[in-house]
Formats: structure tokens, sequence, C-alpha cells
């Protein structure tokens, strides 16, 4: 038998026709990123910053097709959150999946909910 805190907070995203729980809220940790692998085979990347607000958009990096997002570097711009690709540098606004550095290029962006 095996005991769950019923205080665990729990992240889920919005997928499909639901809300996908990817990961225990304890699990994230301010200015890093997890990856979460979805029921269609992509991927999310899972963001929180350092004010607390859990962000997520995909993992894959359109520039060279690598599921790598996760990984990037946290920053912000003219106080927009971004991602920045660990390989080409990118920036990717982590609200609308807009790349900065790139307009016409954006990612998927994931609606967030930590319950």
């Amino acid at each position: 038998m095996t005991t769950e805190s019923l205080d665990t907070t729990v992240v889920r995203i919005a997928h499909a026709d639901g809300w996908l729980t990817v990961c225990d809220r304890e699990s994230l940790s301010p200015g890093r990123g997890v990856a979460a692998l979805l029921p269609d085979g992509g991927q999310a990347a899972l963001f929180l910053d350092r004010a607390g607000v859990v962000r997520a958009i995909s993992n894959r990096d359109p520039f060279t097709g690598a599921y790598v997002l996760s990984r990037g570097l946290l920053g912000s711009a003219g106080g927009r959150p971004f991602v920045a690709s660990p390989l080409l540098k990118q920036r990717f606004d982590l609200e609308t999946g807009v790349c900065l550095d790139d307009e016409e290029v954006a990612v998927p962006v994931y609606a967030v909910r930590v319950e």
C-alpha cells in the first residue's frame, strides 16, 4: 500500500480534450526546465520562474528539430520571460511562444494549471 499526501500540488497542462497531469509542483526548481512526454509522443518543456509562475511550451527547438528547450536558460527581455535554446541560442517568449529573434517562428504554448 502506498501513501500519498493530500497536500500534494500538481501541475497540469491543457492537452487534447482535457488537462494532463505532468508532475508534482515540488519537481520544479526556479530557473530550470523539465521535459514531459505527452500521450501523442510530443514533449512539453515546463518552467518555474522566480516569481513562482509555471509556464509550458513545446520542448522542440524549431530551428534544429531537437527536443532541448527544457534545458535552455531563462531570462527576460523588455519584461517578457523567455527561454534561450541551448543549441543556437534563439529566445522563445514563454507567454506567446514567438521567437524573439525571428518573429516568423514560434513554438506551441500550453495552458497550465497548478492545483
